[in-house]
């Protein structure tokens, strides 16, 4: 089970996709996916602390993975990459 935290923002075009983006890849992988609104001061910490600039900040396990416009392509890659270390593989794709 992958960990999956996105800071956001309202009204945030990119923060919308990234939501979209992650729910079409909870039905390959198994995914916990949390939002955190980025003006809250917990949001605020973390985006500090973390060094993004912008939402959507995407954390993976706790690291960040990424922050503005989320590439489903490198996500996938870096999916694939944590499953192969839990030796586990994407839902939908065991045999």
């Amino acid at each position: 089970m992958i960990e999956i935290l996105v800071l956001t923002r309202e009204q945030c075009h990119w923060c919308d996709e990234a939501k979209a983006t992650l729910e079409r890849l909870a039905s390959s992988y198994d995914l916990i996916v949390t939002t955190l609104e980025i003006t809250t001061p917990e949001g605020e910490a973390l985006a500090l602390q973390s060094g993004v600039l912008f939402p959507p900040g995407v954390f993976l396990d706790g690291t960040t993975f990424s922050y503005g416009r989320l590439s489903e392509r490198k996500l996938r890659r870096e999916l694939n990459r944590c499953v192969s270390s839990h030796g586990q593989e994407p839902s939908g794709m065991a045999q």
